[in-house]
């Protein structure tokens, strides 16, 4: 019988960049009904965004395909679940007005827009401030004296925006909300005088506002953060069946669900995340020493300090090229399913050469700003004496899809940072071994993948709404003790011969970053 009568499931929802995913867990965690939306972000006059539409409609299709399943197998309607969490893209523009009216387009993460702002904030702060953080995006509307920035009344992020739309609470998680703003560490909320200097740089420009009461609440994971409403019912829940008053846990940042689905809360333990963008998360055992505009400085759920290395670009391109790989075997009349596509020509990629025979290759669909690059051209690059084959060409695409995150991480071992255990999850995963093996030789650390890598940040979300009615007082315990228990994962330790070819490859990748740039310059 299912655990939805006596309310000991949790449902997890998050947007991510291609899927919007939802998934429903039971008592012990495990996941027993899932749904999923696929969409895509457009660029609109220079703008990478998703419609509101697309938002709700997203959703709605998501947890539809997941009631239908749990109907399916166990012959139930939902109606309940014990708790609910939602997590999205972290940073972006949502700003509204006092109506709750959107007043600009959503700005995701992916623009490259906000270089001005980042500069200016970072000298400001003495902290980094990447472009796709929150309040870079504010400050630079107001620095383009852009006419809507004078009625913005709530400013948040994906997650938080749902979340409010479902509940009436105004609030984020803590790990979503250092994506927008930094956080004091010791008060686990917004850092005051940075506040207070926001807002004197915002009058400077002509622009009169309290980004305190802008700024959703802070919240840590496993403090409620509010109940569905009834309207929220009907938002999710269409058909009327979904019940009021299910508690909701804060809303979440990828980045945190992400550091959860890989049991990797505790300092100096990390995750690193593929997707479509890349990040790396490590738990930091202190501050760093110096600021560095390659690595955000985020936390974890619970309020600890994370170095954050964020790359805009990581499997666009690699799946631009599976899909091409599609159209030929169709053309041959073959039919061949996307996971043995992907599967067969992944593992070509292990008869590589370490160096990736001298090949060459920039996935960049957007601006990258770890390595200067601000606007996306796709780029494969060989000489004549380059060995370009099939394992090689491979190869290279998975090794550059690692290149970006390579440099922020190197800055991290400058500054002493240490690692107990990495975890990689994500779609390129999926094949065993492969993607592992490569990102072992990019880092130059065993990379340890789970069985559960391929769950995501839905599951992420579902685990920290569960820990909302768990009791437990630390996240790290719960979920070390009740969630992973014997979980150890699959570890793979990069060979020298892989760590050395990598660093050849790193070295033309570092190299040609002035292709790349002339590339934007030249080509359409």
């Amino acid at each position: 019988m299912l655990d939805v009568i006596d309310n000991r499931t949790s449902l997890g929802i998050e947007f991510g960049s291609t899927r919007i995913k939802a998934v429903l867990i039971d008592s012990k965690f495990k996941p027993i009904a899932s749904g999923s939306y696929e969409w895509e972000n457009q660029l609109e006059n220079g703008i990478w965004t998703y419609s509101l539409d697309d938002i709700w409609k997203g959703l709605r299709m998501s947890y539809r395909k997941l009631a239908s399943e749990v109907f399916e197998k166990y012959g139930e309607t939902l109606r309940s679940v014990g708790s609910i969490g939602f997590s999205a893209m972290m940073h972006g523009y949502m700003a509204f007005n006092q109506e709750g009216q959107l007043l600009v387009p959503f700005r995701t993460w992916r623009n490259s827009i906000t270089e001005e702002a980042e500069k200016k904030l970072t000298q400001a702060f003495e902290y980094n401030i990447p472009q796709r953080w929150s309040i870079a995006h504010l400050y630079q509307a107001i620095l383009n004296q852009e006419a809507h920035v004078g009625q913005v009344d709530f400013l948040t992020t994906l997650a938080g925006y749902v979340h409010w739309q479902l509940t009436g609470e105004k609030v984020i998680g803590i790990g979503d909300a250092s994506g927008m703003f930094p956080i004091d560490l010791e008060t686990k909320n917004y850092h005051p005088k940075k506040v207070e200097l926001f807002n004197s740089l915002a009058k400077e420009a002509g622009i009169s506002l309290s980004l305190e009461k802008i700024l959703p609440k802070v919240l840590l994971a496993g403090e409620q953060a509010g109940k569905l409403t009834q309207e929220g019912a009907y938002l999710l829940d269409p058909t009327g069946n979904l019940e009021k008053g299910i508690p909701f846990c804060p809303p979440e940042g990828d980045a945190g669900t992400g550091m959860v689905a890989t049991n990797s809360v505790a300092k100096r333990t990390g995750n690193i995340s593929v997707g479509t963008s890349a990040f790396a998360m490590i738990v930091l055992s202190e501050e760093l020493k110096k600021v560095h505009p390659e690595i955000d400085m985020v936390t974890t759920p619970s309020g600890d300090l994370v170095g954050m290395v964020h790359t805009n670009n990581c499997s666009s391109d690699i799946n631009a090229w599976m899909k091409l790989f599609q159209e030929m075997t169709e053309a041959l009349g073959l039919e061949v399913r996307t996971e043995r596509l992907f599967s067969v020509l992944f593992k070509e990629a292990l008869k590589g050469d370490p160096d990736c025979g001298g090949l060459l290759s920039y996935g960049y669909y957007s601006g990258e700003n770890i390595t200067g690059v601000n606007e996306g051209r796709p780029l494969f690059v060989r000489s004549p004496e380059s060995k370009f084959n099939l394992a090689n060409f491979m190869r290279v695409h998975l090794a550059s899809a690692f290149g970006a995150m390579r440099i922020g991480l190197d800055i991290l071992k400058e500054e002493n940072v240490q690692i107990d255990k990495l975890v990689g999850h994500g779609g390129i995963f999926k094949t065993p071994e492969v993607g592992q093996r490569i990102l072992a030789a990019a880092m130059e650390a065993p990379v340890t993948v789970m069985e559960t890598a391929s769950e995501g940040g839905a599951w992420g979300i579902a685990l920290l709404a569960a820990y909302l009615e768990s009791g437990d007082a630390d996240l790290s315990d719960f979920l070390e003790q009740k969630v992973f228990g014997e979980d150890e994962g699959v570890t793979i330790a990069p060979t020298e011969a892989d760590m050395e070819g990598y660093r050849v490859f790193m070295e033309r990748y570092r190299e040609g970053i002035e292709i790349e740039k002339m590339a934007i310059q030249k080509l359409i």
